[in-house]
């Protein structure tokens, strides 16, 4: 291997019954560089960290290693980590029951006896170099989504690693933690750590990243310094089309908010979220922005009953209705897409079908089961609508892209053909092509009259999809915006105190 050079993957092949998920690939990671790789989802970067990590065995290729003579056959985590590989996924894999230390030490080393002092010690120092807002005897589970992640982080940087592989480190982060990992990220890359960085946020991308290789239908497009690739060249490359499609989504016309809202709440209140006033027009697409901890997840999830409601009035359509529960809330007409979909969304080992018809299937009763023939046909309709890349309806979701599963999500509350739909950060992790067919996809149902509340953490993309923005800070709402103040600079002035 040269010297400037700490992991290279030749000729990587992995196959799965009836898809070739990865077909003579090649990486190369050089030392002291942020390399990204990128391509939509079904294009092979999870497999190949996979392949890189253990999870799977590759069935053609080599991997060579800096320091390691010769090719090496990489069985299991623990092996690739014995490598100097270590690795941060996209999906937490830590045990919320037990301390923060615990969690960033667990399986280090084979003594018997556990020095706790020692422990939470290094730990504690560990987290104060980070700025991480958690204490080593925390319970992992007590701290906020975005701390949990960071505590992921802490544990792959503590060892020796000389490949440091994040899948979707800051998906859950908020810009100030984002601008955190980035320091910590540039920080081992001078030391000369080879990080790949896995992300669909493209401008962090170009933000921290010195090398792009992009992947698509599972083969090599090609490797490209950062300079040497322009932002709509990447986006044309992962999805193998010119851009020109993707850039002229027109919002809809805006709905009439003035007319009768179709869902309306005074005081509404849950275990989670503070009393808030709300309404939404039919035909209208809205949202709630703020940083990560102003509330907008928790508003919709009142919304829905998704959490305890403890306060509040209800009209749907004029009409007083009680929603304390989400069944309630189905049963008027309202459907939910969670901000976590692997926690709240999908149901992992069920088939794609079964996922589909889940909602309508609660809705209708146990005493009214689906048949299969109309459950196949149900499946059928929504796969081919919203092209859902499955090898059939009998395929566990589990096994599905990120973006494919949300598709099938959003298949599930079509299929109740909702009044109103709440979508919380429906394009998150997912590729550029599959977020403008969701985009796409809002925008034509609204104008076909469905009433839809819109959350991203990607601001661009509210201001594509919403004719009113409410905005949120410390889980109040702080302004709501319309019209020629949809603009990035009055939403983030809003957001940092400054009024609408």
């Amino acid at each position: 291997m040269q010297d400037d050079i700490v992991l290279t993957m030749r000729r990587i092949c992995k196959y799965f019954p009836g898809v070739r998920a990865l077909n003579d690939v090649d990486f190369t990671l050089r030392k002291g560089t942020i390399h990204a790789l990128m391509g939509e989802n079904g294009a092979g970067k999870s497999t190949l960290i996979k392949v890189l990590t253990g999870v799977y065995l590759m069935d053609e290729g080599e991997i060579r290693i800096d320091g390691i003579e010769g090719p090496v056959t990489i069985r299991s985590p623990q092996e690739a980590q014995s490598y100097g590989i270590s690795t941060v996924y996209q999906e937490i894999t830590l045990c919320p029951n037990l301390t923060v230390a615990e969690n960033m030490f667990i399986g280090r080393g084979e003594k018997k006896s556990v020095d706790w002092k020692a422990m939470e010690k290094r730990a504690g120092e560990l987290l104060e170099s980070l700025g991480i807002p958690a204490r080593p005897k925390q319970q992992l589970g007590s701290c906020s989504l975005a701390v949990q992640q960071m505590v992921a982080i802490a544990r792959a940087v503590d060892t020796e690693c000389k490949v440091l592989i994040l899948d979707e480190p800051t998906s859950s982060l908020d810009d100030k933690e984002v601008a955190m990992l980035f320091r910590l990220m540039r920080d081992l890359r001078d030391r000369g750590v080879g990080i790949i960085f896995v992300t669909h946020f493209l401008e962090q991308v170009y933000e921290v990243s010195d090398t792009i290789t992009v992947l698509r239908n599972g083969e090599l497009v090609g490797e490209y310094a950062i300079k040497d690739l322009p932002q709509v060249k990447l986006v044309e490359k992962m999805i193998g089309k010119d851009l020109a499609d993707l850039e002229h989504i027109e919002k809809h016309a805006t709905a009439d908010t003035a007319a009768e809202p179709l869902y309306e709440v005074k005081n509404l209140s849950s275990s989670e979220s503070r009393p808030f006033d709300f309404h939404i027009a039919k035909g209208e697409v809205n949202g709630f922005t703020g940083l990560l901890g102003s509330g907008r997840s928790e508003s919709v999830r009142a919304i829905f009953g998704a959490d305890p409601v403890t306060g509040g009035s209800v009209k749907m359509s004029g009409k007083s209705v009680k929603i304390t529960k989400p069944l309630d809330a189905m049963k008027n007409g309202i459907g939910y897409l969670p901000e976590d979909r692997k926690r709240d969304g999908i149901v992992a080992e069920l088939s794609v079908r079964d996922n589909i018809i889940l909602a309508l299937q609660v809705v209708s009763g146990v005493t009214h089961p689906i048949s299969r023939a109309k459950a196949e046909a149900f499946a059928d309709e929504y796969i081919k609508a919203l092209d859902i890349k499955t090898a059939s309806s009998d395929t566990p979701i589990g096994s599905l892209s990120g973006g494919n599963q949300q598709k099938v999500i959003l298949a599930r509350w079509l299929l109740t053909h909702p009044q109103y739909l709440i979508l919380d950060e429906p394009t998150r992790g997912i590729d550029v092509g599959t977020k403008t067919e969701i985009q796409k996809l809002v925008l034509k149902l609204a104008e076909e009259g469905m009433s839809i509340t819109f959350i991203s953490s990607e601001i661009e993309e509210m201001l594509r999809t919403c004719s009113r923005l409410i905005v949120m800070r410390d889980r109040n709402i702080v302004g709501e915006l319309t019209g020629a103040d949809l603009t990035q600079d009055r939403v983030m002035h809003t957001i940092a105190g400054g009024g609408n």
